[in-house]
Protein backbone atom coordinates (compact mmCIF):
# COMPACT_ATOMS: atom_id res chain seq x y z
CA UNK A 1 0.00 0.00 0.00
CA UNK A 2 1.63 3.30 -0.84
CA UNK A 3 2.23 6.17 1.64
CA UNK A 4 -0.91 7.94 2.58
CA UNK A 5 -1.58 11.67 1.81
CA UNK A 6 -4.57 13.84 3.35
CA UNK A 7 -5.07 17.44 1.47
CA UNK A 8 -7.85 18.65 4.35
CA UNK A 9 -6.98 20.60 6.94
CA UNK A 10 -8.48 19.27 9.39
CA UNK A 11 -9.68 14.95 10.09
CA UNK A 12 -12.51 13.92 11.58
CA UNK A 13 -13.46 10.76 12.43
CA UNK A 14 -15.79 10.19 9.99
CA UNK A 15 -13.40 11.07 7.34
CA UNK A 16 -10.93 8.80 8.76
CA UNK A 17 -13.03 6.30 8.26
CA UNK A 18 -14.30 7.18 4.90
CA UNK A 19 -10.69 7.14 3.36
CA UNK A 20 -9.29 4.64 5.81
CA UNK A 21 -11.17 0.92 5.51
CA UNK A 22 -10.62 -1.65 7.88
CA UNK A 23 -9.42 -3.61 5.06
CA UNK A 24 -6.17 -1.78 5.17
CA UNK A 25 -5.63 -1.22 8.08
CA UNK A 26 -3.90 -4.62 8.72
CA UNK A 27 -0.65 -3.44 6.87
CA UNK A 28 0.68 -1.61 9.50
CA UNK A 29 3.47 -0.25 7.24
CA UNK A 30 3.83 2.18 4.20
CA UNK A 31 6.52 -0.43 2.24
CA UNK A 32 8.57 2.55 1.05
CA UNK A 33 8.86 4.27 3.88
CA UNK A 34 8.42 1.90 6.81
CA UNK A 35 6.18 3.98 8.85
CA UNK A 36 3.24 3.25 10.50
CA UNK A 37 -0.24 4.14 9.64
CA UNK A 38 -1.45 5.34 13.29
CA UNK A 39 1.68 7.52 12.93
CA UNK A 40 1.21 9.11 9.40
CA UNK A 41 -2.10 9.88 10.63
CA UNK A 42 -1.21 11.86 13.56
CA UNK A 43 1.65 13.16 12.18
CA UNK A 44 -0.64 14.64 8.74
CA UNK A 45 -2.93 16.23 11.07
CA UNK A 46 -0.74 17.76 13.49
CA UNK A 47 1.49 19.33 10.62
CA UNK A 48 -1.84 20.61 9.55
CA UNK A 49 -2.78 21.58 12.74
CA UNK A 50 -5.97 19.70 13.55
CA UNK A 51 -5.13 17.23 16.13
CA UNK A 52 -8.67 16.62 17.16
CA UNK A 53 -10.18 14.12 20.15
CA UNK A 54 -11.60 11.99 17.34
CA UNK A 55 -8.26 11.91 15.48
CA UNK A 56 -6.73 10.95 18.63
CA UNK A 57 -8.80 8.22 19.45
CA UNK A 58 -8.30 6.64 16.35
CA UNK A 59 -4.99 6.40 16.25
CA UNK A 60 -5.18 4.93 19.81
CA UNK A 61 -7.68 1.99 18.25
CA UNK A 62 -4.50 1.40 15.58
CA UNK A 63 -2.11 1.31 18.14
CA UNK A 64 -3.67 -1.74 20.20
CA UNK A 65 -4.59 -3.26 16.66
CA UNK A 66 -1.28 -2.67 16.21
CA UNK A 67 0.19 -4.59 19.06
CA UNK A 68 -2.88 -7.19 19.20
CA UNK A 69 -1.95 -8.26 15.71
CA UNK A 70 2.29 -8.32 16.67
CA UNK A 71 1.69 -10.33 19.86
CA UNK A 72 -0.15 -12.98 17.91
CA UNK A 73 2.33 -12.89 15.59
CA UNK A 74 4.94 -13.54 18.29
CA UNK A 75 2.76 -16.23 19.69
CA UNK A 76 2.30 -18.13 16.46
CA UNK A 77 6.14 -18.12 15.82
CA UNK A 78 6.85 -19.38 18.83
CA UNK A 79 4.31 -22.32 19.62
CA UNK A 80 3.52 -22.81 15.98
CA UNK A 81 6.88 -22.58 14.72
CA UNK A 82 5.33 -20.59 11.57
CA UNK A 83 8.75 -18.15 11.03
CA UNK A 84 12.22 -19.95 10.56
CA UNK A 85 13.65 -18.94 13.70
CA UNK A 86 10.46 -20.78 16.03
CA UNK A 87 10.41 -23.50 13.51
CA UNK A 88 14.31 -23.82 13.57
CA UNK A 89 14.38 -24.29 17.81
CA UNK A 90 11.10 -27.27 17.87
CA UNK A 91 13.32 -28.91 14.90
CA UNK A 92 15.92 -28.82 17.42
CA UNK A 93 14.48 -29.89 20.65
CA UNK A 94 13.37 -33.09 18.65
CA UNK A 95 16.84 -33.82 17.13
CA UNK A 96 18.11 -33.93 20.44
CA UNK A 97 16.55 -36.88 21.88
CA UNK A 98 17.12 -38.78 18.78
CA UNK A 99 18.72 -41.96 19.79
CA UNK A 100 16.73 -42.65 22.84
CA UNK A 101 17.22 -46.15 23.31
CA UNK A 102 21.44 -45.73 23.24
CA UNK A 103 23.40 -47.14 26.09
CA UNK A 104 26.55 -45.89 27.79
CA UNK A 105 29.63 -47.60 26.40
CA UNK A 106 30.66 -50.56 28.65
CA UNK A 107 33.99 -51.67 29.37
CA UNK A 108 35.06 -52.80 26.17
CA UNK A 109 33.73 -49.49 24.58
CA UNK A 110 30.44 -51.14 23.25
CA UNK A 111 27.04 -49.76 23.38
CA UNK A 112 23.78 -51.34 23.42
CA UNK A 113 20.98 -50.30 21.38
CA UNK A 114 17.23 -51.16 22.24
CA UNK A 115 14.14 -49.43 19.99
CA UNK A 116 12.03 -47.63 22.46
CA UNK A 117 8.99 -48.84 22.98
CA UNK A 118 7.14 -45.61 22.30
CA UNK A 119 8.92 -44.76 18.88
CA UNK A 120 7.38 -43.91 16.23
CA UNK A 121 6.55 -45.99 13.32
CA UNK A 122 3.71 -48.83 13.06
CA UNK A 123 3.01 -49.16 8.81
CA UNK A 124 -0.13 -47.40 9.25
CA UNK A 125 -3.58 -47.75 11.23
CA UNK A 126 -4.91 -51.35 12.13
CA UNK A 127 -0.98 -52.46 12.76
CA UNK A 128 0.19 -53.67 16.32
CA UNK A 129 3.28 -51.76 17.56
CA UNK A 130 7.02 -52.69 16.19
CA UNK A 131 8.26 -55.08 18.88
CA UNK A 132 11.57 -53.98 19.89
CA UNK A 133 14.79 -55.51 19.08
CA UNK A 134 18.62 -54.95 20.45
CA UNK A 135 22.07 -54.30 19.03
CA UNK A 136 25.34 -53.82 19.66
CA UNK A 137 27.51 -51.34 18.26
CA UNK A 138 31.10 -49.63 18.91
CA UNK A 139 30.99 -46.39 20.59
CA UNK A 140 31.97 -44.28 17.74
CA UNK A 141 29.03 -45.88 16.02
CA UNK A 142 25.98 -43.02 15.18
CA UNK A 143 22.16 -43.00 14.27
CA UNK A 144 21.92 -41.53 10.63
CA UNK A 145 19.08 -39.99 9.68
CA UNK A 146 16.48 -42.58 7.68
CA UNK A 147 15.04 -41.22 3.72
CA UNK A 148 12.03 -42.48 1.90
CA UNK A 149 14.33 -42.38 -1.01
CA UNK A 150 16.55 -45.07 0.57
CA UNK A 151 16.87 -48.41 -1.13
CA UNK A 152 13.69 -49.95 0.98
CA UNK A 153 11.92 -47.17 1.36
CA UNK A 154 9.26 -46.68 4.46
CA UNK A 155 10.43 -49.82 5.37
CA UNK A 156 14.00 -48.70 6.94
CA UNK A 157 13.32 -48.36 10.75
CA UNK A 158 16.93 -47.34 11.43
CA UNK A 159 20.00 -46.43 10.31
CA UNK A 160 23.64 -46.84 12.33
CA UNK A 161 27.10 -45.89 10.67
CA UNK A 162 30.66 -44.70 11.28
CA UNK A 163 32.88 -43.71 8.20
CA UNK A 164 35.67 -45.81 9.71
CA UNK A 165 34.00 -49.18 10.24
CA UNK A 166 30.98 -49.25 7.81
CA UNK A 167 27.26 -48.76 8.31
CA UNK A 168 23.97 -50.59 9.36
CA UNK A 169 20.23 -50.50 8.42
CA UNK A 170 17.18 -52.05 10.01
CA UNK A 171 14.44 -53.27 7.49
CA UNK A 172 10.85 -53.88 9.35
CA UNK A 173 8.10 -55.47 6.69
CA UNK A 174 4.72 -56.12 6.96
CA UNK A 175 4.24 -59.97 6.65
CA UNK A 176 1.29 -59.12 4.64
CA UNK A 177 3.36 -57.87 2.10
CA UNK A 178 4.59 -61.86 1.16
CA UNK A 179 1.68 -64.12 2.68
CA UNK A 180 -1.97 -63.64 3.86
CA UNK A 181 -1.91 -66.45 6.14
CA UNK A 182 1.03 -65.35 8.46
CA UNK A 183 -1.28 -64.24 11.38
CA UNK A 184 -0.07 -62.52 14.03
CA UNK A 185 2.87 -64.43 15.00
CA UNK A 186 4.80 -64.99 12.16
CA UNK A 187 8.14 -67.01 12.60
CA UNK A 188 10.54 -66.69 9.72
CA UNK A 189 10.41 -70.66 9.25
CA UNK A 190 6.84 -70.28 8.26
CA UNK A 191 8.12 -67.44 6.02
CA UNK A 192 10.24 -69.76 4.26
CA UNK A 193 13.10 -71.83 3.98
CA UNK A 194 16.96 -70.12 3.96
CA UNK A 195 16.98 -69.82 0.43
CA UNK A 196 14.24 -68.25 -0.45
CA UNK A 197 14.16 -65.62 2.20
CA UNK A 198 17.58 -64.65 1.03
CA UNK A 199 16.43 -64.63 -3.05
CA UNK A 200 13.35 -62.76 -1.82
CA UNK A 201 14.68 -60.03 0.47
CA UNK A 202 18.45 -60.45 -0.67
CA UNK A 203 17.82 -57.70 -3.47
CA UNK A 204 15.86 -54.75 -0.99
CA UNK A 205 19.07 -54.88 0.86
CA UNK A 206 22.48 -55.04 -2.16
CA UNK A 207 20.36 -53.51 -4.50
CA UNK A 208 20.70 -56.68 -7.17
CA UNK A 209 20.26 -59.99 -7.52
CA UNK A 210 21.82 -62.24 -4.58
CA UNK A 211 22.51 -65.36 -7.41
CA UNK A 212 26.19 -66.11 -6.77
CA UNK A 213 26.45 -63.79 -4.07
CA UNK A 214 26.11 -66.49 -1.00
CA UNK A 215 29.24 -67.37 0.36
CA UNK A 216 27.05 -68.42 4.22
CA UNK A 217 23.83 -69.27 4.69
CA UNK A 218 23.27 -70.84 8.61
CA UNK A 219 20.12 -71.04 10.97
CA UNK A 220 20.74 -70.21 14.97
CA UNK A 221 18.40 -69.79 17.72
CA UNK A 222 18.24 -67.59 20.93
CA UNK A 223 15.55 -67.92 23.85
CA UNK A 224 13.02 -69.70 21.28
CA UNK A 225 13.37 -67.66 18.00
CA UNK A 226 14.87 -68.59 15.12
CA UNK A 227 17.19 -66.52 12.67
CA UNK A 228 18.67 -66.93 9.69
CA UNK A 229 22.12 -65.14 8.84
CA UNK A 230 24.03 -65.06 5.73
CA UNK A 231 27.28 -63.44 4.36
CA UNK A 232 27.21 -61.89 0.89
CA UNK A 233 29.99 -60.88 -1.39
CA UNK A 234 30.18 -58.59 -3.55
CA UNK A 235 28.88 -56.21 -2.07
CA UNK A 236 30.12 -56.83 1.54
CA UNK A 237 27.07 -57.53 3.35
CA UNK A 238 25.85 -60.05 6.52
CA UNK A 239 22.26 -60.24 6.56
CA UNK A 240 20.09 -61.56 9.13
CA UNK A 241 16.25 -62.13 9.24
CA UNK A 242 13.60 -62.92 11.52
CA UNK A 243 10.22 -62.51 12.40
CA UNK A 244 7.99 -61.77 15.45
CA UNK A 245 4.45 -60.39 15.28
CA UNK A 246 2.96 -59.44 11.73
CA UNK A 247 6.33 -58.12 10.97
CA UNK A 248 9.70 -59.43 8.65
CA UNK A 249 13.07 -57.71 10.19
CA UNK A 250 15.99 -57.81 8.15
CA UNK A 251 19.23 -56.36 10.21
CA UNK A 252 21.74 -55.47 7.53
CA UNK A 253 26.06 -54.86 8.44
CA UNK A 254 27.38 -53.12 4.96
CA UNK A 255 31.07 -52.50 4.30
CA UNK A 256 33.01 -51.94 1.64
CA UNK A 257 36.36 -53.93 1.14
CA UNK A 258 38.58 -52.01 3.26
CA UNK A 259 36.68 -51.55 6.05
CA UNK A 260 35.64 -55.60 5.60
CA UNK A 261 39.05 -56.54 5.66
CA UNK A 262 39.97 -54.10 8.65
CA UNK A 263 37.15 -54.71 10.84
CA UNK A 264 35.35 -57.77 9.88
CA UNK A 265 35.46 -59.05 13.60
CA UNK A 266 33.44 -56.19 14.60
CA UNK A 267 30.94 -55.81 12.16
CA UNK A 268 30.07 -59.74 12.72
CA UNK A 269 30.09 -59.14 16.20
CA UNK A 270 27.30 -56.55 15.63
CA UNK A 271 25.22 -58.58 12.99
CA UNK A 272 25.67 -61.72 15.82
CA UNK A 273 24.18 -59.08 18.33
CA UNK A 274 20.83 -58.80 17.05
CA UNK A 275 17.81 -59.53 18.33
CA UNK A 276 14.25 -59.12 18.70
CA UNK A 277 12.97 -59.34 22.54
Amino acid sequence: MGTIVYSTCCLSWKNIQQKIPFSHVDAHFAPKTGRSITKAVVASSRENGCVDEESERFSGFLKRRSAIVSGVSLISSAVLGFQGEGLAVVKQGLLAGRVPGLSEPDEQGWRTYRRPDDKSGGHGVGWSPIIPYVFRVPQDWEEVPVSIADLGGTEIDLRFGSPKEGRLFVIVAPVLRFSDDLGDNATIERIGPLDKVINAFGPEVIGENVDGKVLSAEVTEHSGRKYYQYELEPPHALITATAAGNRLYLFNVIGNGLQWKRHYQDLKRIADSFRVV
